[in-house]
């Protein structure tokens, strides 16, 4: 990850330089994991710089801190805006972005409703979160010893920040274990998501998905993955999947906004190869989405 290019941070409505993005050591999510966040990506394309799926990627954020009991102070609109302003005024052409709402000083205790309710929006420079060669040669993959917080324990359809520790121990067990990412299974012993990714496998030309029961966050890049399927003439099955399904499949993919389209060439030992054409076409159509070269889901970049 790498930082040096960027100079402002957005907070509470104003833009202020990276080194005054400060919070008080009291701060309630600082304690209690009390914030919820947005992974988002803005590519460079002939139109200029595009933000993926932006409005999905807020709407779904007001969505977390509604589960969480949180009023966001301002807008959908505003946050938009303010992304793209963030974006500009650090002039980048292509960047990750990181909006979060937290709650803030000013309160301790699990009562959190009387602790205010900040939001900042951070851009900065990021390239392949699994790898360039993980992007182009498929990535190994462990499944992990901790399972997925099952849905009636925390809400899986919020993005929030306490339920990651999840996902960092999951990641860290697998990544000890000389692997590049992880896989966690649901509380009924059926395939959920990766730390930071949902998951697809592909048997027989079709293509199959862990469904939203499955514990899952519902993941826009997810959901753009079934649409090109579909559009390209794949049949796309929501249904719960088995360890031994994807030891036997014949394609098998992460999808994240940071992740983007990565292969999964390997899990648990079972060798699943070099990345399939399946894998690669959607991969190929997606990476043309992003970068303003497919117009038929141009509706997904908005231009800054």
């Amino acid at each position: 990850m790498s930082l040096h290019a960027v100079n402002k941070i957005w907070m509470n409505g104003s833009l202020v330089n990276w080194e005054d993005a400060k919070i008080h050591v009291l701060t309630h999510a600082l304690h209690y994991g009390t914030g919820v966040f947005e992974g988002i990506r803005c590519y460079s394309t002939p139109s200029g710089s595009a933000v993926f799926r932006h409005r999905d990627h807020i709407s779904r954020l007001f969505d977390s801190a509604k589960l969480y009991y949180m009023d966001i102070p301002y807008s959908q609109e505003q946050i938009m805006q303010a992304v793209k302003d963030t974006i500009k005024v650090n002039g980048l052409d292509k960047c990750y972005i990181r909006p979060i709402v937290f709650r803030g000083y000013g309160e301790m205790g699990l009562n959190p409703l009387n602790a205010p309710v900040d939001v900042s929006i951070a851009v900065w420079p990021w390239g392949a979160y699994l790898g360039e060669e993980g992007l182009e040669k498929g990535i190994r993959v462990k499944t992990s010893s901790y399972q997925r917080i099952p849905s009636n324990t925390l809400p899986s359809m919020a993005k929030a920040t306490g339920q990651y520790i999840n996902s960092i121990l999951a990641k860290v067990e697998t990544m000890k274990a000389g692997y590049d990412e992880a896989l966690l299974l649901d509380s009924r012993g059926f395939v959920s998501e990766g730390p930071g990714e949902n998951i697809f496998i592909v048997k027989d030309n079709v293509i199959y998905t862990p469904p939203e029961h499955a514990s899952i966050l519902k993941g826009i890049t997810r959901d753009s993955v079934i649409q090109i399927a579909r559009y390209l003439g794949y049949k796309v099955v929501e249904q719960d999947i088995t360890r031994a399904s994807i030891y036997l499949a014949d394609e098998a993919l992460f999808t994240g906004t940071a992740a983007e389209i990565t292969p999964i060439r390997e899990i648990d030992s079972y060798e699943i190869g070099e990345p399939g054409k399946i894998t690669k076409e959607i991969q190929k159509v997606f990476f043309d989405i992003i970068t303003g070269r497919f117009d038929e889901f141009g509706g997904w970049l908005d231009i800054i």
